[in-house]
């Protein structure tokens, strides 16, 4: 059967089908020819800062040559704004360099041609301190030790406010669960996220409403306030490390974007509501050697390399929250029985530990002959699709600088430090922390397990008592260990659910909507 060209499918990059090359291939002549054929006025420049949200610098074309110098050359951005109170007035300089392969057509701005940019010093280096070049810092360093890369695909859960007071075919609180039309209304909104997440990424697995369905929601918040929310996820393709935080934050920014032209808010914040599902943001994590997943061994249970994944996991997760729960609302959604882990332990399937092990197609192929039996042409994938899921982190995650530290513990795993020959602390760490079953039904399973932070400010403590875990080989710079230090104390969180539950029920409602409602534009 002849295989279909690429631009034959309705959600092709554009771009792509236009130049007609891979996005790996694009070159700057090619956005030349483009710039004059489809009548571009503008190149637009993004890129992530220290409040992990997509920054631009709009930069109108009006000749080949003044775009080819903008493509080539980059341009001038102050760095003390866009890393404010890290990066002194007196040295902000920095340049935006454009990324070829992560151009695109922009959908909500006729007439642009965008690029996700790094950032530069003025050496022509990168930025030691921004935090796409600590995660490719990160990435290059486990490569080049280990001969492994890792593959990683973002859950981007959501929720979606603002979808009008229609009566018909009220969805319950907390039932949304895949659920379908009439009761979900934002099928249509997520269609176009969709539409443009994947023509632009092309790194989209799939969407789907989630559990937390609410309304009205009370709030103090004006944005919000007696509003209904629906809540939807969605989760992308394995792609390298850091193209998966890119596509996270370009995720974001076109949810934000979408749902702006309908009359909606969409909030990644940790929380809404008590009660109400959280918005996690898990990571599945795949190793790599030679091109081929290397996580499951020949007898399909998972492999050493998987477990020494695990292990470097749980050596680093209570410091992992530093990164990957940066609000105080983040430590009301990791709680007991919600499906949110507050122990460091990890299984098979199952939903209570920080580090699941889901299904990966490992002892059945091929599962559509079961079904159809006429399903008869060929159908071979060799390959292990085996991944394994940290679901501690939630929307208020700094994407770039979480997977960064998800690859030094990775990286940590596989360290022998010249001696001994082998390292057996991550397996050894591995194994005493697996557990089968509900955590939470087992009090002496619960007593035994290492716990995860309880706020930013004792997530902050651990970062500063363990920063060297970060730090080594030159990673991440001291200066960036010590501004997410100061960001999480200032949340002064330690005692909050504490002088929660000593308030009388209607006050503490009103305090917790308060905490949970102040983030719902962060990151």
């Amino acid at each position: 059967m002849p295989v279909p060209r690429p631009e034959s499918f309705a959600l092709a990059n554009p771009l792509a089908v236009l130049i007609d090359k891979t996005p790996d291939d694009f070159a700057r002549r090619d956005f030349l020819r483009v710039i004059a054929r489809k009548n571009i006025e503008r190149i637009t420049f993004h890129y992530t800062s220290l409040d992990g949200k997509l920054k631009e610098l709009k930069l109108p074309v009006a000749d080949a040559g003044q775009a080819e110098l903008i493509l080539a050359e980059g341009e001038r951005v102050d760095a003390s704004s866009l890393f404010k109170g890290m990066v002194d007035a007196g040295l902000s300089d920095l340049y935006v360099v454009p990324v070829f392969r992560t151009a695109f057509l922009n959908p909500f701005d006729e007439g642009s041609l965008d690029f996700i940019c790094r950032y530069m010093t003025r050496d022509g280096e990168p930025a030691p301190f921004a935090p796409d070049n600590i995660l490719a810092k990160a990435h290059d360093l486990f490569r080049e030790r280990t001969g492994i890369t890792i593959r990683a695909l973002g859950e981007l859960e959501f929720f979606l406010i603002g979808l009008g007071e229609e009566e018909l075919f009220r969805a319950p609180d907390q039932h949304g669960y895949h659920e379908a039309a009439p009761f979900i209304k934002s099928g249509s909104i997520l269609n176009e996220m969709l539409r443009h997440i994947t023509r632009i990424t092309g790194a989209v697995k799939y969407a789907h409403s989630e559990v937390g369905s609410v309304g009205p929601i009370r709030s103090g918040h004006p944005e919000i306030r007696d509003k209904r929310a629906e809540q939807l996820e969605v989760e992308f393709l394995p792609r390298p490390i850091p193209e998966a935080a890119d596509d996270v934050v370009l995720g974001r920014w076109i949810i934000r974007n979408v749902a702006y032209r309908h009359g909606c808010l969409a909030t990644f914040t940790p929380k809404i509501e008590e009660g109400i599902a959280g918005n996690g943001l898990h990571f599945h994590l795949e190793l790599l050697k030679d091109g081929a997943n290397i996580m499951t061994g020949p007898d399909g249970k998972l492999s050493e390399a998987a477990r020494r994944l695990i292990g470097g996991l749980c050596h680093y997760a209570d410091s992992l929250t530093a990164f990957g729960n940066t609000v105080a609302s983040a430590y009301l959604r990791l709680v007991p029985n919600q499906e949110a882990p507050t122990r460091i332990c990890w299984s098979d399937m199952n939903r209570s530990a920080m580090v699941r092990v889901p299904l990966g197609w490992t002892n059945a192929r091929h599962l559509s002959r079961r079904v159809n039996l006429r399903d008869e042409d060929p159908f071979r994938n060799e390959g292990s699709r085996q991944t394994v899921e940290l679901r501690s982190p939630d929307g208020s995650a700094a994407a770039h600088l979480l997977l960064a530290g998800i690859v030094m513990a990775a990286d940590w795993s596989f360290r022998t430090d010249g001696a001994p020959p082998r390292n057996d602390a991550p397996l050894e760490l591995a194994e005493s922390l697996y557990i089968r079953g509900n955590i939470f039904a087992d009090p002496e399973l619960l007593k035994r397990l290492p716990v995860l932070p309880a706020s930013c400010v004792a997530s902050s403590r651990v970062l500063l008592r363990r920063r060297d875990l970060y730090e080594r080989d030159g990673v991440f710079p001291a200066s960036v260990i010590d501004y997410v230090a100061r960001l999480l104390e200032q949340e002064n969180d330690e005692f909050m659910n504490r002088e929660l539950a000593g308030l009388p029920a209607d006050e503490r409602l009103l305090e917790m909507r308060r905490i949970m409602h102040k983030d719902l534009h962060r990151h």
